[in-house]
């Protein structure tokens, strides 16, 4: 029967019609498909977004390419990563200044290489920044350092407070006095130099070789030794409140006096030590093995002793040396 007043009834609704379904097939609004975007910078990937590429230097090449009504992009791969020729290697710390602003990168990795990268994709922020740091941070080499002890007095206090020595052989000098404050001097070799009444505090020596080093009243706070050899040292009456010295390995060391209070020495190699007066107090020495060392006064109250090693000790440990 026909409808009065010859009007057409609404259709209805398809019998395998899914409103839900709908929903979830519905495309998603324009650009959020678009925020994440994948390079392949030389045969290496890297996943960001288009914000990060284009808002911390907008007028770039890089932010030019990836904002919206600018360069044409890369072409892109079979997985859709957008194709950049360049040495991925560098492109790393690139990235990270787009994050975040700040130049951070590997030692071994070139700051020149960085900064010719930095100018092909139009940065000229960060290669200002690269820039003043090749001006603050000057590599100095084995014969500079012996040119500059020979013209001073081991009594005098050399500053080197601040500069970067990563991976230097100071081996077997005499390296008295002379301030090492925040200087980066990881992976050094140190070994049987005389660093006695040196200051250290805060200074990175994570991986340094200090074996058969004289550490004889350093001032070593807070600084970071993770990792660090320092088998057979004299760190008689030195100062390591606070450091980090996680898997070091300190066999046969005299330490008497030594201060490592609150140091954290969490799986050290600490065999057969003279630690006779030394002031550990809340120390952590979890896992820390302590076989056959000499603890006669030492103060370990506080300190962290869960699965800690403490055979054929010289003196055995009073509990008084360890009460809270």
């Amino acid at each position: 029967m026909e409808p009065p007043n010859g009007t057409v009834p609404p259709a209805e609704p398809a019998a395998d019609s899914d409103p839900v379904a709908a929903i979830r097939t519905a495309p998603e609004p324009d650009g959020r498909a678009e925020r994440w975007v994948t390079l392949n910078v030389g045969g290496e990937i890297f996943t960001t977004t288009r914000l990060t590429l284009t808002n911390r230097e907008p007028n770039s090449m890089i932010a030019r390419m990836f904002a919206q009504d600018q360069l044409k992009p890369a072409e892109q791969d079979g997985q859709g990563a957008y194709l950049i020729d360049r040495n991925g290697h560098y492109f790393r710390p690139i990235l990270d200044y787009l994050r975040h602003g700040r130049v951070i990168y590997d030692p071994h990795v070139s700051l020149q290489g960085i900064l010719e990268e930095a100018r092909y994709y139009g940065l000229d922020g960060l290669a200002r920044l690269i820039q003043e740091i090749e001006r603050a941070d000057v590599s100095l080499t084995r014969l500079d350092f012996i040119r500059t002890l020979v013209t001073s007095s081991h009594t005098t206090e050399l500053r080197f407070q601040g500069v970067h020595l990563s991976g230097i052989n100071l081996s077997k000098l005499d390296l008295r006095n002379i301030n090492f404050k925040y200087a980066c001097l990881s992976h050094c070799n140190l070994s049987y130099a005389n660093l006695s009444w040196c200051c250290l505090e805060r200074a990175e020596l994570r991986c340094a070789n200090l074996e058969g080093a004289k550490l004889h009243s350093v001032m070593a706070a807070c600084a970071d030794l993770q990792g660090a050899k320092l088998k057979c040292c004299d760190l008689t009456r030195c100062s390591l409140e606070n450091a980090n010295m996680k898997g070091a390995t300190l066999e046969g060391s005299v330490m008497e006096g030594v201060s490592l209070r609150v140091a954290n020495l969490k799986s050290a190699n600490m065999r057969n030590c003279t630690l006779n007066d030394a002031d550990m107090a809340g120390a952590n020495l979890e896992s820390c093995d302590l076989t056959g060392c000499n603890l006669k006064g030492a103060n370990l109250r506080g300190a962290n002793l869960k699965g800690a090693q403490l055979e054929k000790l010289v003196t055995p440990v009073h509990m008084s040396q360890i009460d809270i």
